[in-house]
């Protein structure tokens, strides 16, 4: 095979939407294409469609698949990063019991390498982002849910089996209902868009933003759903950084658009009252790349994170 291998692909799939980038060598993103999930149309339609935008990308570049070094897949977990399989009805339904990995590189004739999708955001912003020069690193996403991965050493940190750590699950404030994991007042429950949402509707609120606003403006019902999910951040970041004690807490995701300073207030507060770790050396800082760092990411398990393939 020819070829300067100074390209790869990120992909970034999420329950909606698939993001494709052309990254090169650098950690630029050279080009972007998006296309909707759909999931339910089964695997193989959606590998075609991917295969398309790919061809649709290298030939606006004059490139061709011998110039690619690989593609890295970003993707909500759970996952077994052996065989390629998606184990997540619930956010890709249709999916079921086949590789991506396989489809992907039967389709598409480049290798392939998957990972979770907070991971490779985490990757991005430790390349090209908020991270950079950092490590150990956190990373708390916040959006529909509450996403959470660490680099340390280099490396994804993993659990047992290579399991990804389900950060959004730590319970924050056990005296709070219990959440679709069984787990009393969990992260993700208290300060995610979904969570904050479900609680807000009692009230009459029909999504996070409306809570927030109701709670600026005096509403009590709105103001104790933001006071407990800022706690719960506030909690979160002291048991993380007790935890990791990591260089950087990045905080990313779409409530982080308009609520990063609250978020990141309540964290910095709680460290300014620990004792056993200086406070002042942990810098909290917003996520830079946004909707790219998946991409970029995805693509730097070829191009910067070799040594994790």
């Amino acid at each position: 095979m020819s070829g300067s291998f100074k390209y790869a692909i990120g992909i970034d799939i999420g329950g909606t939407k698939i993001a494709i980038g052309l990254v090169n060598a650098e950690g630029c993103l050279v080009a972007s294409s998006s296309l909707p999930t759909e999931s339910r149309k089964g695997l193989s339609q959606a590998v075609h469609r991917i295969d398309a935008h790919i061809k649709t990308l290298l030939s606006a570049h004059g490139l061709t698949r011998t110039d690619i070094k690989g593609v890295g897949v970003g993707c909500p977990g759970p996952l077994d990063l052996k065989t390629g399989v998606v184990h997540n009805p619930y956010t890709l339904p249709g999916w079921e019991g086949e590789s991506l990995v396989d489809h992907l590189q039967s389709v598409l004739g480049i290798q392939v390498i998957l990972e979770n999708d907070a991971d490779v955001a985490l990757l991005g912003e430790c390349w090209k982002g908020a991270g950079s020069g950092m490590d150990p690193v956190v990373m708390l996403t916040f959006g529909t849910g509450v996403g959470g991965s660490v680099l340390a050493r280099g490396q994804i940190y993993r659990g047992m089996g290579g399991e990804h750590p389900e950060i959004g699950l730590i319970p924050v404030l056990p005296d709070m209902p219990a959440d679709y994991s069984g787990v009393q007042g969990s992260l993700e429950s208290l300060a995610s868009g979904s969570g904050i949402a479900k609680q807000g509707k009692v009230h009459g609120l029909h999504d996070a933003e409306s809570v927030f606003n109701a709670s600026k403006e005096g509403h009590s019902g709105a103001s104790k759903i933001v006071d407990n999910a800022l706690r719960g951040v506030g909690i979160a970041g002291w048991t993380l950084a007790h935890t990791f004690f990591p260089e950087c807490i990045i905080l990313g995701g779409g409530l982080m658009d308009h609520h990063f300073q609250a978020y990141s207030n309540s964290i910095r507060s709680h460290l300014k009252r620990a004792t056993l770790l200086r406070e002042q050396t942990i810098i909290v800082s917003q996520a830079k790349l946004g909707n790219e760092a998946g991409m970029v990411g995805a693509a730097g398990l070829w191009l910067k994170y070799t040594s994790m393939r």
